[in-house]
C-alpha cells in the first residue's frame, strides 16, 4: 500500500489527469443512466394509454409525424427515434413518419395529405412554420385547421416550447414531456399571424415578425464561434462599427383590437317550454328593426404611424395566454433609435436568449391587423418565427385562436386556470 501511494505521489500529474478522466467518465455514465430511467418511465406512462380498450366501431387514432432529420445539426432523427418514437408507438396510435428532404417540402406534402387525426411536428421553428403554413394554405383549411398539432422540439430554436411545456435543462426529459403531452391529449388554442407580401403567398407564424438591428446582429453570432462565450457580444460590437446610429424607417397603419366573441357553452342547455319559445320569437320579431340598425357594420378606424426605430416586432400573445381577455390583438413594439452603443451590445446579447426583451422607452401598440410599408430600396431581412425572409411591404392579420396545440396538462393549468372544464 505504501508503494502504491508513493507511486501516486511521484506521478502526481498522471494521477491528477486520471482522476479527472474517471470523474468525467463516471458523471457521463450516470447521466446516461438517468436518461434511460426517464425514457423507461415515459414509455410505461404511454403504455397505460395504449392498453386502454376502444369500442368495436371506433378506429385507431392516426398520427402523421413531419420529421426534419437536418434539425439540431443532423441529430434530430436520432433524438426522435430514441426518445419520442417509442412513446408514440406504445400509446396505441397508428404512427406514420414523413421525413423531409429539403426546405419547403412539408408545405407541399400538406397540400396533398389526406385527413389525419393528429399532426406532429418533430423539428424546430422552421419545420413548425412550414407545417402550419401548409395547413392554412389548403383549400379546406377551415376544417383541416381543426386537427390538433403536436410539437416535439428537436431544433436549435424552439420558440414555442416555453408556452407548451415546462422548462427543463435535460434534453431527454424535454422531448419525452412534449411527446407525452400529445399522448395525454390536452390542447390549448393559439393565435396565428397571417403575413402576406405584395406578390407572395401568405406565410403564417405563431410567434411573430422581427425587423431591425438586434435581429441582424443576432443572426451573425454563429460566425464568431471561435470567440467562445464572447461571440454574442462580438457580433453586436462589430455591428456597431459598420454603421451607427442604426435606424429603420417605415410607415405602419393599423386597426385596434377586436372584441372577442363569448365562449360557447360546454353543455347544451335544456330546451325551453313552448310558451317561452313563443314569447322569445315574438320579442325577436318586434325588436328586429332596432337590431338591424345596431348591427350595421361600423367602419374600421385605421391609424398611421411614421416610425424611426432600431427594431420593430409584431408578435402574438401566445407566450402569455389569457382566455379571460375580452379582446383579441397582436402586439406591435417599436423600440427607440436612441440606444447607445453600450446598451446595444448589452441588451442585444440578452435578446439573443430572450427575444421578448425590450429596450426602455419602447412604444407598444395593440392591433388586429396592420400594413407595414417600407421606403423604396430598403434592404435587409425579416425574421418570421426565426426564419429569414426578404424585407418587403407586408400585410399582417391576426387569426385569433386559429390552431389547437397539444400542451403539458400542468402547463395548461398554469396558463389557462379559468379554462379548465
Amino acid at each position: 500500500m505504501t508503494v502504491f501511494f508513493k507511486t501516486l505521489r511521484n506521478h502526481w500529474k498522471k494521477t491528477t489527469a486520471g482522476i479527472c478522466l474517471l470523474t468525467w467518465g463516471g458523471h457521463w455514465l450516470y447521466g446516461k443512466h438517468c436518461d434511460n430511467l426517464l425514457r423507461r418511465a415515459a414509455c410505461q406512462e404511454a403504455q397505460v394509454f395504449g392498453n386502454q380498450l376502444i369500442p368495436p366501431n371506433a378506429q385507431v387514432k392516426k398520427a402523421t409525424v413531419f420529421l426534419n432529420p437536418a434539425a439540431c445539426r443532423g441529430k434530430a432523427r436520432t433524438l426522435f427515434e430514441k426518445n419520442a418514437a417509442p412513446i408514440l408507438h406504445l400509446s396505441g396510435m397508428d404512427v406514420t413518419v414523413v421525413k423531409t428532404d429539403y426546405e419547403g417540402q412539408a408545405k407541399k406534402l400538406l397540400e396533398l395529405m389526406e385527413n389525419t387525426d393528429v399532426i406532429i411536428v418533430a423539428g424546430g421553428d422552421g419545420t413548425l412554420q412550414e407545417v402550419i403554413t401548409g395547413v392554412l394554405r389548403r383549400a379546406d383549411e377551415a376544417s383541416f385547421s381543426k386537427i390538433p398539432i403536436g410539437f416535439i422540439p428537436l431544433g436549435q430554436t424552439s420558440s414555442l416550447s416555453p408556452t407548451l411545456f415546462a422548462e427543463s435543462g435535460n434534453k431527454v426529459q424535454h422531448i419525452t414531456d412534449a411527446t407525452l403531452a400529445i399522448v395525454k391529449g390536452e390542447t390549448v388554442p393559439l393565435d396565428v399571424l397571417q403575413i402576406k407580401g405584395e406578390k407572395e403567398q401568405p406565410v403564417f407564424a405563431v410567434t411573430g415578425l422581427r425587423w431591425g438591428s438586434f435581429r441582424d446582429a443576432g443572426v451573425k453570432v454563429s460566425k464568431y464561434w471561435y470567440l467562445g462565450p464572447l461571440k454574442t457580444k462580438a457580433a453586436h460590437f462589430f455591428s456597431t462599427l459598420k454603421e451607427w446610429p442604426q435606424t429603420h424607417q417605415a410607415s405602419i397603419s393599423y386597426t385596434g383590437p377586436t372584441e372577442r366573441p363569448p365562449r360557447a357553452a360546454d353543455e347544451t342547455p335544456p330546451r325551453p317550454s313552448l310558451y317561452r319559445r313563443i314569447l322569445r320569437r315574438l320579442a325577436s320579431y318586434w325588436a328586429q328593426p332596432q337590431d338591424a340598425l345596431s348591427q350595421e357594420a361600423s367602419p374600421e378606424v385605421w391609424k398611421e404611424v411614421q416610425l424611426s426605430t432600431i427594431e420593430l416586432s409584431i408578435t402574438t400573445r401566445n407566450s402569455q395566454l389569457d382566455l379571460t381577455s375580452k379582446e383579441d390583438f397582436m402586439n406591435i413594439c417599436i423600440e427607440p433609435d436612441t440606444v447607445s452603443k453600450g446598451d446595444f451590445i448589452t441588451i442585444g446579447s440578452r435578446k439573443v436568449r430572450d427575444p421578448k426583451l425590450r429596450v426602455a422607452g419602447t412604444e407598444c401598440l395593440q392591433a388586429s391587423q396592420c400594413t407595414l410599408l417600407l421606403p423604396e430600396g430598403t434592404g435587409g431581412s425579416f425574421s418570421i418565427d426565426s426564419e429569414e425572409y426578404e424585407a418587403m411591404p407586408v400585410e399582417v392579420k391576426l387569426l385569433p385562436r386559429k390552431l389547437q396545440f397539444f400542451c403539458d396538462p400542468r402547463k395548461r393549468g398554469q396558463l389557462l386556470p379559468s379554462a379548465a372544464p
